[in-house]
Parts: structure tokens; sequence; C-alpha cells
């Protein structure tokens, strides 16, 4: 294990007062003298929590951006206006124009263009383009595209490339981080779009520890039909995780069912909220 980990979530749905609640999803994880930004939630939480709870933007190694939605990567433009030297971790997709379709109704949910910007105006030694797994650091990885594997598992939603509603978006960009520790690995997710099992078993094989002592982040289950939350519970059991904290875009109902299935290990958190896993 490359050293203690500490992860703080900086934009969630839910926040204590004092803390700003945000449709987002961010988390600053410290790991061994490494320090990364897992997302910037939508643009109007992150710095006002960052500094709320004593976490420096500009003091990261490294940003990821999980995926091309606007609630993941809406303040991209501004931390990357004060990260300097941050390296920072995208799939070449992210940048794309995307539409959520209900009722024949296009909705934008792509980046902004502050951010496609930002991403491109970057010197090309500092932007790593995730195509396949990706070692940040020893012990610190992404999965860069997710096998989709499970039958139950997809999206979660009515994503599209155009608003036409003629190209289906698989959300192909998506990954998570994990963390290989000494009691198992550690994995964050954004929104979960490939299907949270689909990611852990990804996790599990390129980190190669079999155990899973925590999974953090969104797990897209806010549409999932009851099917699809049985399977994913009974899968979950089998995985046997020590820590599940299900953030952003799960659902209340569909946290409720993992904590009934599941028990204990059921953690839902909020912004603020500091996960610690020591090296040993």
């Amino acid at each position: 294990m490359p050293g203690d980990l500490r992860i703080t979530l900086l934009v969630d749905n839910s926040a204590p007062e004092g803390l700003v609640a945000e449709h987002g999803f961010a988390a600053w994880i410290e790991v061994g003298g490494l320090r990364v930004l897992f997302d910037t939630g939508q643009g109007a939480a992150l710095a006002p929590n960052a500094a709320a709870l004593g976490v420096d933007l500009s003091d990261a190694d490294v940003v990821v951006l999980s995926h091309g939605h606007y609630d993941h990567g809406g303040a991209l433009a501004g931390v990357l206006a004060v990260a300097h030297r941050a390296q920072v971790y995208a799939h070449p997709a992210a940048t794309r124009a995307r539409y959520s379709v209900r009722g024949g109704v296009p909705r934008a949910i792509n980046i902004p263009s502050s951010a496609v910007a930002a991403l491109r105006g970057l010197d090309p030694g500092r932007l790593v383009a995730v195509t396949g797994p990706t070692r940040i650091a020893p012990g610190v990885g992404l999965t860069g595209p997710i096998a989709r594997a499970t039958a139950y598992e997809d999206p979660g939603g009515p994503f599209f490339l155009d608003p036409a509603a003629t190209s289906p978006d698989l959300i192909e960009d998506d990954q998570a981080l994990w963390i290989a520790t000494a009691r198992g690995v550690v994995v964050v997710t954004g929104c979960g779009h490939a299907g949270v099992i689909n990611t852990l078993r990804c996790a599990q094989a390129q980190s190669g520890e079999e155990r899973v002592r925590a999974i953090i982040g969104g797990f897209h289950l806010v549409h999932a039909s009851p099917a699809r939350m049985s399977a994913t519970a009974a899968a979950l059991e089998g995985l046997a995780p020590a820590l599940v904290a299900p953030c952003h875009c799960t659902s209340a109902p569909a946290t409720e069912h993992l904590a009934e299935a599941l028990g204990d290990v059921v953690a839902p958190p909020r912004v603020g909220t500091v996960f610690t896993f020591p090296a040993t």
C-alpha cells in the first residue's frame, strides 16, 4: 500500500449546515503524499466547501475527471486556474456534447465550454488521455473505460450524443479511481455509469486485490428497476465490501435497499465526511 489513505467529500447532494449541497460529486484524496481531486461538482459548491474544510485546491498533484457530465466537470476551469502543477486525467470523449432526452425534450448535460477550453488549453505534458488502465502512482490507478459485463447494469438514463436522440450515449469515458491497501482495494466512483458491479470487478482485476475494502461515490441507481436493485445488492453482498458509501446519484430509495441487504457496512456520507484507511 502506498501509505495512509484519507478521502474527504467536497461535493455531494447532501451537506450539513455550514457547507454547500449540490447535485454533483467531488472528493479530495490523500495517499502517500499524493493529493488527488476526483471530479469538481457543478461549480458552486467546490470552492466554498474546500475552504471550509481546510483543503487548498492549488495543492492538487492530480485532477481526475470521471466522465464528461456537467455535475462532475462544472468547476474544472476554476480548479485548473489555481492548480497550476496538477496532472489532469480524462478520457478524450469527456469533452463531447451530450444530452438527456425525456419526453422528446433534450437537455444538455455535457461539461461547460469553460471546462472544455481549460482542458484544450493545457500544456500537452499536463493532460493525460485515459483510454485504458492507467497508473497514477504505485498502488493507485484509474480503470479507464470499464467493460460492461453484467446483464443487469446500464448507463442509467436516456443519454444521447445528439438532441434528436438518435445516437445513444453509453458514456464510454466513465472511469473510477482505485487504491490498493493492505486490507483490500478502495474504489472511488463519480457516477458509476458503467455499473457499480462492473466497476468493482474491473478495479479488482487491475489492482490484483480480490478483497473490497470500500466503494465510495455515485452508483447511478436513481432510475434502477427493482430487478436491477436486487441483482446489484446480491452481487455486492457476494463481494463483501467492508464499507459501502453511496453518494450523489445513488438515490435514497436505492441506498435504503442496499442497507436492508448489506446492513451496517452501508454508510451514506455527505459533504465534509472524511474516510480514513490506515496503511496497516
